[in-house]
């Protein structure tokens, strides 16, 4: 049965993956046609990097995308590490409070926060729709990712090193940074990437706390698709496509470098 389960892998990355390949394929087509091949081209990707409109939105979410996952990667580390120190009665209820804007639909997080906006904006605190709220609002929903992706590292901890590393004379601070956040520091890297790929994908939450000065790239490219999509938008498509891919696979292989290393090690103690 090696051979249905091996097909039944491949049937699954082709139903995944050939939506983006035939995008990207067709960001090298001479026409606009979104159905006929009629030559190779990298006109559109020419014209993508004229495009101011395009590039300010692309440059306007990275930078949103960037500060608000650094943002939210500290906090959630942060709180995180609270959370696995609190009784367990705390700690279940904080995750189940954590859970909370994971599982719910994101309209609601985006009404629930524009809303807030409109109310601290009439109580007589100067806040503008647009770069600040989009952070504060990306932050928001980003920490319950990397809360999520920094706990089971932490369960994973022995932390008699930690109380180790001060036996040995480290302060308390100094066990935490040189102990602590290099055992976590796959799942804070995890936490960061996907906090970054939410801020740079999300459009919802980002639609109603977005002012007409500050719009992000996916809001962007839903008014360019009520007229006609331009094969722009698929060649814009496929270079953050490969940046994410190439991005990941870098990661991973930090990742299995760093595990081969620990074998050895391992192996080299007799362990």
């Amino acid at each position: 049965m090696k051979w249905l389960s091996k097909s039944y892998v491949w049937v699954t990355m082709a139903f995944l993956y050939a939506p983006i390949a035939v995008l990207i394929v067709f960001s090298f087509n001479q026409s606009k046609s979104r159905g006929a091949w009629t030559g190779f081209t990298w006109n559109w990707y020419r014209r993508l990097f004229t495009n101011e409109v395009i590039i300010n939105s692309l440059i306007n979410t990275l930078i949103i995308a960037v500060i608000s996952s650094i943002i939210a990667t500290v906090i959630g580390t942060l709180a995180a590490i609270g959370i696995v120190n609190m009784k367990r009665w705390q700690r279940s209820l904080i995750m189940n409070i954590t859970y909370m804007p994971v599982i719910n639909p994101e309209i609601i997080i985006g009404v629930s926060l524009m809303l807030l906006f409109v109310w601290v904006k009439s109580i007589g605190l100067q806040i503008e729709f647009g770069f600040v709220t989009l952070i504060l609002a990306h932050v928001t929903f980003n920490i319950p990712y990397v809360i999520l992706n920094v706990m089971p590292k932490l369960r994973q901890m022995d932390m008699y090193v930690y109380e180790a590393a001060q036996d040995l004379g480290c302060s308390p601070s100094q066990a935490f940074f040189k102990v602590v956040i290099p055992e976590i520091l796959p799942g804070i890297l995890s936490g960061f990437l996907m906090a970054f790929t939410y801020s740079l994908d999300d459009f919802i939450i980002s639609y109603f706390v977005a002012g007409a000065t500050s719009q992000t790239l996916p809001i962007t490219i839903f008014a360019m698709t009520r007229r006609k999509v331009s094969p722009e938008i698929n060649a814009l498509s496929a270079i953050i496509f490969m940046v994410v891919l190439t991005v990941l696979l870098l990661v991973n292989l930090h990742d299995t470098r760093i595990e081969r290393e620990n074998q050895r090690g391992r192996r080299g103690m007799g362990i």
